[in-house]
C-alpha cells in the first residue's frame, strides 16, 4: 500500500494516519513507562519532518537522538513493517539541530528575563501571589524607564533597586514590602544553584531558527537535550517550553485552516505544565492551547496518565494515541476508565480492558478525519521508525555540531548594556554628587564667574536627562506584552 504521510500503524482492517490539515488540532500520546512512546514521537515527529514541517522535541531520557541517524534494517524490523502493510521499508535519518541550556549536548539555549515575562519568571521561581506581585511591578518599572532584564544580574539589580526605592515607587506602582524582596532573592539564589546563569542572556535564542526546512525541503527536528536540566530543575523545563509556545502564538500570522501545519511542539512530561500551576497562569495556558491552532502550530502532548491534564485542555486534543496503562491502584483504575471515555466507542472494541492489556508497541489511536470528526477508537501496532532507535555516540553527535548551520551563532555569550550597568552609572553618579567638594584659595568666586557656556551647558545637560527620561516612559508604554507574559514587540 502507500504510505500515508503521517501514517501511525495499522491492523488487520487497515492503516491509521492523521490528516495533515487536522494536525494541528492538538494531540496526546499517553501510556505507562516502558509501552513504546519514545518510538510513538520519533515516528511522528520524522513523519512531520518529511511532510516539510519543523518540530521541537524534548531529549528527556537522553535516547531520542538517533533519529539524526538512518536505521539499520534488520529481519526484525522488516517484520513488523510487513505487519503494518509497508513492504518496502526505507531507513533514513532525520535533518536535526541539537539544543542544550548548558551547552554541553548542543547549541546553548538561552532567554532574557525580558522576554521570559514576569508570570513565567513566577512560576520558575515558585513564587506566592505577593511575591508574583512584586515581580509584576518589578517588570513594569523596567519596561516604563525603557530598561533591559537580560540575565540574572539585572534581576538582582532591578530587584536591589525596587527594594531601596520602595518608598518613591510605593505611591506609583503598589506596596513593595522588605520580606517578599527578601523572599524573591532566596529563589534566585536557588535558581542559580541549579543553572540559570547559563539560561539568561544573550545571544538569546530567535524562533526562525526553529522553523528551518533543510535543502530537500524537509522540517528540521529541533532537539532540545534535556536530561540534566529536566532533572536539576524541571520547573526550569517547562518554563522554556512554555516560552516557546507563547511566543510561536505571539509572532506567527494567522493561517486559518491551511494544508499542514507550520510547526509542531512536542510536550513530554506534560504533567510538569499544570502541575500546581497557579489557576490565573493555567487559564492562560489553556486559552493559548485553544487559540494557537488558527496560526498552524501543533502541540501534542506526552504523557504517561491522560489524568494529568485538565479536562478543558483534554478536550482540545483530536488525535490520540493511547499506549497500555496499568491498574494497580485505585487511582490507576480511575485513568484507565478516564482514558477509555475519552474515545469514541468502537462496539466492537472492550476500549477499556484493552488498555490493560496492550504489549509494547500496541496502541489505541483516533484521529481526526478531513472533516474534523473523530474515528472510531482502534487498536494498532505502531509502524517501525525509519531511522535509528537509540542514542547517537558522542562522536557522532559533534561531528552534526560541527556541521551544524548553527555553529558559533550562539557558542559565545554577550554581554551589552542593561539594567545592571544602567543602575551601576546611577548609583556612581549619585555618590559623586553627594561628595563634600573642599575649597581651595582663590576659588571663592568660582560659582559667581561661571561663564555662558558652563550655563549652557548645564541647562543642555538637564535638558538631555529630562528627555532621556521621557523617552524611557514612552519606550515603556509602547512595550506590549503577551498572553504569558511574553513581548510582542521588540
Amino acid at each position: 500500500m502507500t504510505t500515508p504521510a503521517l501514517f501511525i500503524g495499522a491492523n488487520a482492517a487497515g492503516g491509521v494516519a492523521i490528516a495533515p490539515r487536522m494536525a494541528n488540532r492538538h494531540g496526546l500520546i499517553a501510556g505507562a513507562t516502558g509501552t513504546g512512546k519514545t518510538i510513538t514521537l520519533q515516528v511522528l515527529a520524522q513523519a512531520f519532518s518529511d511532510l516539510g514541517v519543523p518540530v521541537l522535541v524534548p531529549d528527556i531520557k537522553g535516547d531520542f537522538s538517533g533519529i539524526a541517524k538512518a536505521g539499520v534494517l534488520s529481519d526484525k524490523l522488516n517484520a513488523r513493517a510487513a505487519r503494518v502493510g509497508i513492504s518496502d521499508l526505507q531507513v533514513a535519518a532525520a535533518p536535526a539541530v541539537f539544543w542544550d541550556v548548558y551547552g554541553e549536548q548542543g547549541h546553548p539555549l538561552r532567554l532574557t528575563i525580558s522576554e521570559l515575562g514576569p508570570q513565567l519568571l513566577s512560576r520558575l521561581l515558585g513564587l506566592n501571589e505577593t511575591q508574583s506581585g512584586i515581580i509584576d511591578i518589578l517588570f513594569r518599572v523596567a519596561d516604563d524607564e525603557g530598561w533591559l532584564l537580560l540575565d540574572m544580574k539585572d534581576l538582582r539589580a532591578m530587584l536591589n533597586h525596587l527594594h531601596e526605592q520602595r518608598s518613591a515607587l510605593g505611591p506609583r506602582y503598589g506596596n513593595i514590602s522588605s520580606a517578599s524582596v527578601g523572599a524573591i532573592q532566596r529563589a534566585l539564589l536557588r535558581l542559580e544553584q541549579q543553572g540559570a546563569e547559563q539560561l539568561f542572556g544573550e545571544p538569546a535564542v530567535c524562533l526562525d531558527d526553529f522553523l528551518q526546512v533543510d535543502e530537500q525541503g524537509r522540517g528540521v527536528v529541533n532537539i532540545l537535550h534535556a536530561e540534566r536540566l529536566y532533572r536539576d530543575s524541571p520547573l526550569g523545563y517547562a518554563c522554556i517550553l512554555l516560552w516557546l509556545l507563547s511566543e510561536l502564538f505571539e509572532q506567527l500570522p494567522e493561517v486559518g485552516d491551511a494544508d499542514k501545519p507550520r510547526f509542531v511542539l512536542f510536550f513530554d512530561e506534560a504533567h510538569l505544565l499544570f502541575k500546581d500551576t497557579p489557576k490565573a497562569l493555567l487559564d492562560r495556558i489553556e486559552q493559548v492551547v485553544r487559540l494557537i491552532r488558527s496560526k498552524g502550530v501543533g502541540v501534542y502532548f506526552v504523557t504517561q496518565n491522560p489524568l494529568d491534564l485538565p479536562d478543558s485542555v483534554l478536550a482540545q486534543l483530536g488525535n490520540r494515541v493511547q499506549h497500555a496503562l496499568r491498574a494497580f491502584t485505585p487511582r490507576d483504575q480511575k485513568a484507565v476508565r478516564a482514558a477509555a471515555q475519552t474515545f469514541r466507542t468502537n462496539p466492537e472494541l472492550d476500549t477499556e480492558a484493552v488498555i490493560t492489556a496492550l504489549g509494547v508497541g500496541e496502541a489505541l489511536v483516533s484521529v481526526l478525519d478531513d472533516k474534523g470528526t473523530p474515528s472510531v477508537v482502534q487498536q494498532v501496532l505502531i509502524r517501525p521508525p525509519a531511522s535509528q532507535m537509540g542514542p547517537l555516540t558522542a562522536q557522532e553527535r559533534k561531528a552534526l555540531l560541527e556541521a551544524s548551520p548553527l555553529k558559533g551563532v550562539y557558542d559565545q555569550p554577550v554581554d551589552r548594556e542593561s539594567a545592571f550597568e544602567l543602575l551601576k552609572q546611577q548609583a556612581e553618579r549619585s555618590l559623586s554628587e553627594q561628595k563634600p567638594q573642599t575649597r581651595t584659595q582663590g576659588s571663592r568666586r568660582a560659582p559667581r564667574e561661571k561663564s555662558m557656556a558652563d550655563e549652557l551647558g548645564s541647562m543642555a545637560s538637564a535638558f538631555g536627562r529630562s528627555a532621556m527620561r521621557a523617552f524611557g516612559t514612552q519606550l515603556g508604554r509602547q512595550i506590549m506584552r503577551g498572553l504569558l507574559g511574553s513581548l510582542r514587540s521588540r
